[in-house]
């Protein structure tokens, strides 16, 4: 599958809902927990695809905020997956950095400390970096960023006014303000929407969703989905014939 993919329009950025773990392990007659299990490995299998592909940014949808309301011995099942997930070889042997958005204080202190230890660790990778959205929801990044601007702006020294204020300003108060916008936003496990994840960064993101539940995502599915996003022509507002003129 890998020869039908332009090697030169490899997206730089792609994020993912990796949704369906529970639903997988239901069809078999499996405790969700075991699909959470299985959607790691998957994790594995995707992220070394996408090093080897030359992808710069693979940003994951680990807990979103709403999952904070799932049951108990999910919630803690989830965070010992997490644990086992930021303890891989898989970083350090490869030259991959980890890095962490959302809301870090909900999160249980051993998994706080684990992914501290985890960023200053391979902070000098320079082959890919893996961003891991946890404790997260698009709503409450963009609230939190509103209300640091609004501080700035109160501030008595005047580091900034309400008129200077502009999309790279906002840019810069997001948690993602370190990593360009993804390119292409893949979602798993059938559901058409993006459950509030990267609204402003995924402002011209191409979509890709397919029915495939995240444990059973593997190597051949993601060269699918890149194939879908180089069939596009990505025009950010312009016509086809003045994308085609610059090429």
């Amino acid at each position: 599958m890998t020869a039908e993919l332009d090697m030169k329009r490899i997206p730089e950025h792609i994020a993912i809902i990796m949704d369906g773990n529970g639903r997988w392990a239901m069809d078999r007659g499996l405790d969700r927990t075991f699909g959470h299990k299985e959607g790691v490995e998957t994790v594995k299998k995707i992220t070394s695809e996408c090093a080897r592909l030359g992808v710069k940014y693979l940003t994951l949808y680990t807990f979103s905020t709403e999952n904070w309301n799932r049951p108990a011995y999910e919630i803690e099942a989830l965070m010992g997956l997490v644990l086992s997930f930021v303890e891989m070889d898989l970083f350090t042997d490869n030259s991959i950095r980890f890095r962490m958005v959302g809301d870090m204080d909900r999160l249980p202190q051993s998994v706080q400390d684990k992914i501290h230890y985890m960023e200053d660790l391979t902070k000098d990778g320079k082959r890919m970096t893996v961003i891991m959205a946890m404790s997260y929801s698009s709503k409450q990044e963009l609230t939190r960023a509103t209300r640091l601007i609004a501080e700035e702006v109160k501030d008595k020294e005047g580091k900034l006014k309400a008129e200077d204020i502009t999309e790279q300003t906002i840019n810069d108060h997001l948690f993602t303000n370190f990593m360009p916008d993804p390119e292409l936003l893949i979602r798993t496990g059938g559901e058409l929407r993006i459950s509030n994840y990267l609204l402003w960064q995924c402002a011209y993101s191409e979509f890709y969703f397919c029915d495939t539940y995240w444990p059973d995502f593997d190597e051949e599915a993601l060269h699918k989905a890149i194939a879908n996003y180089q069939s596009r022509q990505r025009r950010f507002g312009k016509t086809e014939a003045q994308v085609e003129s610059e090429v």
